[in-house]
């Protein structure tokens, strides 16, 4: 949920002024895009990892604090919940040996970190949602000592004005109110970056949101929340419901939310987006940045309050030259760290190839079928169904092995991906979509087999995880 910010309270000057700020930096961002004088550099790729502290009893343990000062490392960070951590890595051009580069710098990481919770007789695990999870640690004592953190949980519960509903039907029906943002703790994901040069950035961001669908479905990892069978992918509905405040005015309960899949593509240019954020979406943390309108802080602040699934974002260059990326937030965290690097280089690979036939033609696919084949398939997962370009209905498991892994292949390859790059990852991606079983499949066959425990399913799958071998040669024997 982002950077740290200096105050916790404000008062309506703060709002007026922040958002004068913002109008500003949206404006300029607007006059850099026409002009064309944003980074036109080729692509770059990146991750960020959520994941889970357990004790020994493989249930979440809130001593991020102290975990983190001691391991003190530059890439780590802290989350929403004293039990949740963040790990970063040092973006690496797309292109050639990327994956096997990535790879090893991230498990060189989660190694250190692995080690080091160890050493304090702890665990860490990468998973969506963690099974032994209850709803009673998801309390404001569990809250990360960060003033970011506390403001928005005052600020979305002022702009609800009554405690968060959450109300999620799948295989089970999961009914509950809870009065604090911590429920969005109880969802951890790896996200994907892209910066992409300006030209083709609102066509891959276009293509990100289609390919969502089929993403979503492939990384399902978490099906369980509080005892319930949901979702193959819970996360989804659980975090657009967990930060459910809409926008301004009558719109608080519209269709524009702060967590979603978005309202439709951007038609002409990326900017289309920063635009909705500035029109439709009341400042959240109105900290005033000391800062020149060039840095846009008040623009990315704000931007990080709004989590559409597919999140354009603005960086630099080294040169200083402002920059767009695409943050792809649907992947849960897990199964294992090759499951991981996988997916990003399917989901590189299928949204370059989709961008490209984007930029030759129009778009292929209504905005709004993308969004159901989204939804439908985080309900669903690998047994879902996709309206695809044809017009025609298909079996999303049939769709990724017949039409999707290809594409994915021919998007590496024009972006220059080595061959033995593509076929070691992909044939992850392969296996697991043959065998059909991705995490939340596994998680969901344990539970047929051995029954409902919780503490027993986690420590399996940390068993498994720790062994490093993908999701799809797992086996649910304890």
């Amino acid at each position: 949920m982002g950077q740290e910010i200096s105050l916790s309270h404000f008062n309506e000057s703060d709002f007026v002024h922040f958002h004068q700020k913002l109008e500003q930096e949206t404006l300029l961002l607007e006059r850099l895009i026409a002009q064309k004088t944003c980074s036109r550099r080729d692509p770059v790729a990146g991750f960020e990892l959520e994941a889970w502290l357990i004790d020994k009893n493989m249930r979440p343990s809130p001593i991020n604090s102290h975990y983190l000062a001691t391991l003190n490392d530059p890439l780590t960070s802290a989350e929403l919940a004293k039990f949740n951590i963040e790990f970063n890595c040092n973006p690496i051009p797309l292109t050639a040996n990327v994956f096997s580069e990535l790879h090893k710098q991230f498990q060189s990481i989660w190694d250190k970190a692995w080690r080091h919770a160890e050493n304090l007789d702890h665990k860490v695990i990468m998973i969506g949602i963690l099974p032994t999870l209850k709803q009673e640690d998801l309390h404001l004592g569990n809250m990360s000592d960060m003033h970011r953190y506390r403001a928005l949980n005052e600020q979305v519960l002022q702009s609800r004005g009554e405690p968060i509903h959450v109300d999620i039907c799948g295989a089970e029906h999961l009914k509950i109110d809870h009065h604090d943002v911590m429920l969005e703790a109880a969802t951890t994901s790896f996200q994907t970056h892209i910066q992409l040069p300006l030209q083709i950035a609102h066509h891959f961001y276009n293509a990100s949101i289609i390919a969502s669908a089929p993403m979503v479905a492939l990384g399902a990892n978490a099906p369980f929340l509080f005892g319930k069978e949901l979702w193959h992918e819970s996360r989804i509905p659980l975090f657009e419901q967990a930060v459910a405040a809409g926008g301004f005015g009558g719109a608080a309960h519209g269709p524009l939310k702060r967590v979603s899949f978005g309202s439709d593509y951007a038609r002409n240019s990326i900017i289309e987006c920063f635009q909705e954020n500035l029109l439709h979406f009341p400042v959240l943390l109105p900290v005033e940045q000391d800062s020149a309108v060039e840095s846009f802080a008040h623009l990315r602040l704000h931007n990080g309050t709004i989590w559409r699934w597919n999140r354009p974002l603005i960086g630099f260059d080294e040169d200083g030259t402002p920059h767009i990326r695409v943050e792809h937030r649907s992947l849960a965290a897990g199964p294992t760290m090759i499951d991981m690097i996988a997916n990003s280089a399917f989901y590189y690979g299928l949204t370059q190839n989709i961008c490209h036939e984007l930029i030759a033609g129009k778009l292929p696919l209504p905005f709004a079928q993308a969004k159901d084949n989204f939804y439908q398939a985080a309900r669903f997962g690998l047994n879902g169904n996709a309206i695809w370009f044809d017009g025609a209905r298909h079996n999303l498991q049939h769709l990724l092995q017949s039409e999707l892994l290809p594409r994915a292949v021919s998007g590496l390859q024009s972006l220059g991906v080595y061959s033995q790059e593509i076929d070691h990852y992909l044939d992850v991606i392969r296996q697991r979509i043959d065998n059909k079983q991705n995490g939340s499949c596994w998680q969901s066959r344990y539970v047929r087999e051995h029954g409902r425990d919780f503490t027993g399913i986690t420590r399996t799958y940390l068993n498994n995880q720790y062994l490093g071998n993908p999701v799809s040669e797992w086996s649910s024997c304890e």
